[in-house]
């Protein structure tokens, strides 16, 4: 059974991009624009300044309002950031 790596940092960046940072030392980028346009859960995000009030939680990440996305979703729909 697969196991998703634990994240210990988050960033918001710019144009609804997240960088992680995992326990393995990857540092991958996930581009929430799509999930943003396409889900009505995520539409308050659209908010720039809500979207930067990322945290992490258990597993994942949250914002403010309770929205969350599943951890096995941010890992491997992310690329690894190029140096």
């Amino acid at each position: 059974m697969y196991i998703t790596p634990k994240i210990l940092k988050v960033k918001a960046l710019e144009g609804y991009q997240i960088e992680l940072e995992y326990e393995t030392g990857e540092i991958k980028i996930y581009d929430m624009t799509e999930l943003l346009s396409t889900c009505k859960a995520y539409h308050n995000l659209k908010d720039k300044e809500k979207f930067k009030k990322m945290k992490l939680f258990g597993l994942s990440i949250q914002w403010e309002d309770g929205e969350d996305i599943a951890p096995e979703l941010l890992y491997e729909n992310s690329v690894l950031k190029k140096l």
